[in-house]
């Protein structure tokens, strides 16, 4: 079986090891995002995927647009086309290469939270569950039928970086299985229903702004769901520091106003919130690493009775 791999990031290298290792399937070339700049650096980065490739002799190709490949992959005469977190939407030119059309992964039971950050939304709207689908790729965001999905459970202590590591290792058999179904035909793609679609929209800082006006749980649940990136953040002596963990406490409601520092403990300063309180167990202050709440509380030397103001008001 010949097949053309799409990815990007640290999460589709599973995916593409599990094809390499396969041994009826040939990865005939990889399709990534061209080199671009991270962080504060202006130098152009390969992308985990390029990398991975490079590492086992597979060509890469980097179009700026994928229309710009079309002849090239036309040319290479694919069966299937397996997609993880590539970054772009694909036309139906593209789409209508493969004689067996394009099968994404993607890290959630569809349709529960199509969009860029399944992961995210999932944890920061509480799910128990959580889970891996594969399907057919069509014009639509997360859209087409569906071929398998695999439930997984998330835990309480969960982060998208937990989530996300544990879906892309599980993921990559899951993939090669769905696109083997595909193409000997021995898996139906089915319609994705009409009920249970949710959106999960890319979520940026301005999205991930902590009010203490919350319930503590709310409060746990959003400083997880956005580690380790974009980091949720509140305010503090008019700078804004980022909170990775807000344990909400099974504690009589605060009586001061909400982000009021009513305790200061061993794992970090408790703060007031609507139903109660939560304890600041890990933060990072602006331009230094993350630390953990104690550590923060003492170089701070933090009150009873500061305020954390709402992100917010950033």
């Amino acid at each position: 079986m010949r097949i053309a791999f799409w990815g990007t990031p640290d999460v589709a290298v599973p995916s593409l090891q599990a094809f390499i290792d396969a041994p009826d399937i040939d990865v005939v070339c990889v399709v990534t995002n061209p080199d671009r700049p991270r962080g504060r650096s202006s130098t152009p980065v390969a992308s985990a995927v390029k990398l991975a490739a490079l590492a086992h002799g597979i060509p890469v190709l980097q179009p700026e647009r994928p229309g710009d490949i079309v002849s090239q992959l036309a040319a290479l005469r694919i069966d299937a086309c397996a997609v993880v977190a590539y970054g772009a939407l694909l036309s139906e030119t593209v789409l209508a290469l493969p004689r067996h059309g394009f099968v994404n992964l993607h890290f959630s039971l569809l349709p529960r939270w199509r969009g860029a950050a399944p992961v995210q939304w999932a944890i920061r709207s509480g799910d128990s569950t959580t889970g891996i689908t594969t399907f057919v790729l069509d014009r639509g965001m997360d859209t087409g039928p569906i071929l398998t999905q695999h439930v997984v459970g998330l835990r309480p202590d969960d982060t998208t970086e937990t989530v996300l590591s544990d879906l892309a290792q599980r993921g990559g058999t899951h993939l090669v299985d769905a696109v083997r179904g595909l193409v000997n035909g021995s898996i139906t793609p089915t319609a994705q229903p009409d009920d249970g679609v949710t959106l999960a929209p890319k979520i940026g800082r301005n999205d991930v702004a902590i009010s203490f006006a919350e319930p503590g749980h709310v409060i746990d649940q959003l400083t997880r769901s956005a580690d380790p990136t974009p980091g949720a953040h509140a305010q503090l002596r008019g700078e804004t520091i980022k909170i990775f963990r807000a344990v909400a406490l099974d504690t009589p409601q605060a009586t001061a106003p909400h982000g009021t520092i009513v305790a200061l403990t061993d794992i970090g300063p408790v703060v007031a919130c609507k139903d109660g309180a939560v304890a600041l167990t890990q933060l990072q202050l602006p331009s230094k690493p993350r630390r953990d709440g104690h550590s923060v509380q003492n170089g701070l030397r933090l009150q009873l009775g500061e305020q954390f103001s709402d992100g917010l008001t950033v």
